[in-house]
Order: C-alpha cells, then sequence, then structure tokens
C-alpha cells in the first residue's frame, strides 16, 4: 500500500492543481499588500465602497423618491433631524427641506448624478488625453508640437475656468426647452475638456521613454503598424500612471461638478447633484435650517476625501521608487 502511495504522488498532477489560483495571485501582489498595511487606505476603501453602493441601490435605500411630486408632502417642510413634524407627526432621520424632501434621500439621489458625472467626466478626460499623449510621444513632429501647445495654453487657466467657459458658451449655443435635458451631458464635457491635459503630459512623457525600447523596435521590424504599436505594445506600458490620475481626478471632478452646481451652471433643479443641494441649503442656513446643508456638504467632503485619499495610496503603492 505503500508503494501504491509512492507510485500515486510521483504522477504528474493536473496543470490547474499545481497552478495558484489567480485569487491567491492577486491576495500576494505587492498591490494587494500595500493595502493590508495601509489601514488609511483600507479605511478610504471601505467608505468609498459604501458610498457607491448607496448610490446605486439608492431606489432600494431611500425611503421616498424625493424627486417624485406625488410623494411629497410640503407640510412636512423643514422638519429637524430625527423630530416629529408638528402636523404629520413624520419624522426623518436628517430632516427635510423647504419642498418636505427627505434630505437622507435627496443625498442618496444627489450622490448618483455626482457620481455618474464625475466617473464619465474622467473616463472622458483620459480616453482623449490618452489618445492625444500617444499621438504627440510616438508621431513627434508637428503633431507633438501643436497638441503640447495647445496644452500648454490651457494650463495657464484654471480648470474651473475653462469647464465654466465651456459650460457657458454650451447653455448659450442651446434652446432654452433643451438645456435641462442635456445639462449633464454638458457638465461631463466642460469637465472632461478641462482635465485632459494632464494625462496627456503624462503619457507622452512615457511614450518618448518606451517607443526606444527594444521591443517597440521589433514590433516596427516585423511590419507592425504605428497604430498597432501604440495600442498593443506601448499603451499598457503606461496605464499605471494613467489609473493614478483618474482615480485622484475623480476627486476633482466631483468636486467640480459640485462647484459648477453650487454657482448654478451645473445639474439642473430637476436632476439635482450634491452641489444643487449644498446652493439650496445655503439660502436655509442663517434661518436656523442648518441641516439642509450640513449633511450634503458633509457627504461630499466625505467622498471627496476617500477617494483623494485612496489616488494617494495608489500612487505611492505603484512607485517603484518607493518599494
Amino acid at each position: 500500500m505503500t508503494d501504491a502511495t509512492h507510485k500515486t504522488a510521483d504522477l504528474p498532477q493536473p496543470e490547474a492543481a499545481r497552478r495558484p489560483s489567480r485569487l491567491k495571485n492577486a491576495w500576494e501582489s505587492d498591490l494587494a499588500y500595500s493595502l493590508r498595511h495601509s489601514p488609511v487606505a483600507i479605511l478610504s476603501l471601505i467608505i468609498t465602497l459604501i458610498l457607491i453602493l448607496a448610490a446605486v441601490f439608492a431606489p432600494l435605500i431611500a425611503t421616498t423618491n424625493p424627486y417624485d411630486p406625488a410623494s411629497l408632502n410640503l407640510m412636512n417642510g423643514f422638519t429637524p433631524p430625527g423630530a416629529a413634524n408638528a402636523f404629520t407627526g413624520e419624522s426623518f432621520l436628517m430632516g427635510t427641506d423647504d419642498q418636505g424632501r427627505d434630505v437622507f434621500s435627496t443625498i442618496l439621489y444627489g450622490m448618483r448624478i455626482s457620481l455618474f458625472v464625475g466617473v464619465s467626466a474622467v473616463l472622458f478626460a483620459m480616453i482623449l488625453g490618452v489618445t492625444l499623449g500617444l499621438l504627440a510621444g510616438y508621431v513627434g513632429g508637428w503633431t507633438e508640437t501643436i497638441i503640447m501647445r495647445i496644452a500648454d495654453v490651457q494650463l495657464t487657466f484654471p480648470s474651473i475656468l475653462v469647464a465654466m467657459l465651456i459650460t457657458g458658451v454650451s447653455r448659450g449655443v442651446t434652446p432654452p426647452e433643451y438645456r435641462d435635458e442635456v445639462a449633464i451631458l454638458v457638465l461631463i464635457l466642460a469637465i472632461g475638456l478641462s482635465d485632459w491635459v494632464q494625462f496627456a503630459r503624462v503619457v507622452r512623457g512615457a511614450t518618448l521613454v518606451e517607443k526606444n525600447k527594444e521591443y517597440v523596435q521589433a514590433a516596427r521590424l516585423i511590419g507592425r503598424s504605428g497604430g498597432g504599436i501604440m495600442l498593443r505594445h506601448i499603451l499598457p506600458n503606461v496605464l499605471s500612471p494613467v489609473l493614478v490620475i483618474a482615480t485622484i481626478s475623480l476627486a476633482l471632478a466631483i468636486i467640480a461638478e459640485a462647484t459648477l452646481s453650487f454657482l448654478g451652471v451645473g445639474a439642473p433643479p430637476t436632476q439635482p447633484s450634491l452641489g444643487t443641494l449644498i446652493r439650496i441649503g445655503q439660502g436655509f442656513l442663517f434661518s436656523g435650517e442648518w441641516w439642509i446643508l450640513f449633511f450634503p456638504a458633509m457627504t461630499l467632503l466625505t467622498l471627496a476625501l476617500a477617494v483623494n485619499l485612496l489616488g494617494d495610496w495608489l500612487r505611492d503603492a505603484l512607485n517603484p521608487r518607493l518599494r
């Protein structure tokens, strides 16, 4: 029986049994190790996931749909947090605003708009910036000169002013009856067009380094086209800094959207974001209804801070000089 056991052990094992699982490899990777040893990153990740899930499942979590006129009761207006309304007897966790909308529900629905605009704007800026950065670094010549000079000119203006300019021009050329319908799209384009420069500059610098390496020269020798080399060979090797910039830019995009909405040129009243809720609450701050401003502002602060700290950790974890 002992000989049979030894013979069984000597037999070649299946490849799946000898190969470590992908989950185990991911858990033992340098990035996971850095995450496990960073309490701030873990806390930021947990808070970010909680807020994102709360926004995604807002219709299931919110007590009411705050933007459905049929569910509103003006008698519930200005109810303090946790207190019973003098007329209806209803109580709300974070109180109500001037229209009787539950502040907790408005935050969940408003966060959906803020996250959607922020993520979409960062994706648009990343795609545009990476494309232009690859072209500038690989093609060179007049293409690089034109792209980089446009980027230099845009860097002389604060990104929020560029976004306000694009938003103002878009509102001016859009018929009044369609402004609310395209307001979210205009926000995404405005924030994306104001943030593409940093992606382009980083990708251009990395492309200038990568295009002179041996694997790119070998791809040219076997007849690969320029587009194929950029997409299949150079792009995967320049994505690490792009992911870091995208994470940090997400927090800045959310703040930019809130700023534009607070100034009245962002999300429409029919689809209010966190910035719109803060603008509404600011009008009642000095009359005693502090909760209308406080809770949306704290939600925006928590979301932006958590995403920003997560981006800082990712930048340090992917920096080979700090390993």
